[in-house]
């Protein structure tokens, strides 16, 4: 089977004035397009490999073909990681988190706010390109961290559930060198609700 660009459940323009039309657009259509298809060319003399699903990929990543590792790593995370981003966006977003996710929220971190907090400091202090991340553990434990440029939590044996792209690509034709701000602007688009599917699948 190939990948395929999933589509978006928004308009390039309707997360304006946190994240502009013109960088939705390369981002979406050059950025993610260009994994989908290093992955795919990745992939093609491998039919087995095809079969697999990419979260199977990428957990299993130090048993594929040395080869293929780091092409999976980069464009299979790609590819994973761009996925989840679109999906925990939407126009009017924001806010705080609902239902059981908030919940484990408050349990883990002791308030939303402290959560978020250290969110946006890995996010701020990831060097160079890469990744924050609100993730479930094997044992349903919520955990926190950054991965450098595409690496997926999955490999890690975790489920993410929320992620921010800090690449300059994601934020710098409007917010040049600014990443905390693009970094604060950011949760005026998370969608919660989706957040809390995600969280509800990751602990079944």
């Amino acid at each position: 089977m190939s990948f395929e660009l999933p589509k978006l459940t928004f308009s390039y323009d309707s997360l304006e004035p946190y994240i502009d039309t013109k960088t939705m657009k390369i981002h979406y259509t050059k950025h993610h397009q260009g994994y989908v298809n290093k992955l795919n060319a990745a992939l093609e003399n491998h039919p087995t490999l095809q079969q697999q699903s990419l979260d199977e990929l990428l957990a299993n990543i130090k048993t594929l073909p040395q080869e293929l590792q780091i092409a999976i790593t980069n464009n299979g995370g790609g590819y994973a990681n761009h996925s989840l981003f679109w999906s925990i966006m939407k126009p009017n977003g924001g806010g705080k988190p609902v239902g059981s996710v908030a919940e484990k929220i408050i349990q883990t971190f002791g308030a939303f706010e402290s959560m978020q907090e250290r969110f946006n400091h890995n996010a701020k202090t990831v060097f160079g390109s890469g990744w924050s991340w609100l993730c479930v553990d094997k044992q349903g434990e919520l955990q926190l961290l950054s991965t450098p440029n595409q690496d997926s939590p999955i490999m890690q044996a975790l489920t993410p559930i929320m992620g921010l792209d800090v690449w300059e690509h994601a934020y710098y034709l409007m917010y040049q060198n600014r990443r905390p701000d693009y970094i604060n602007a950011w949760w005026h688009v998370v969608d919660w609700d989706m957040v809390e599917q995600r969280y509800r699948l990751a602990i079944k």
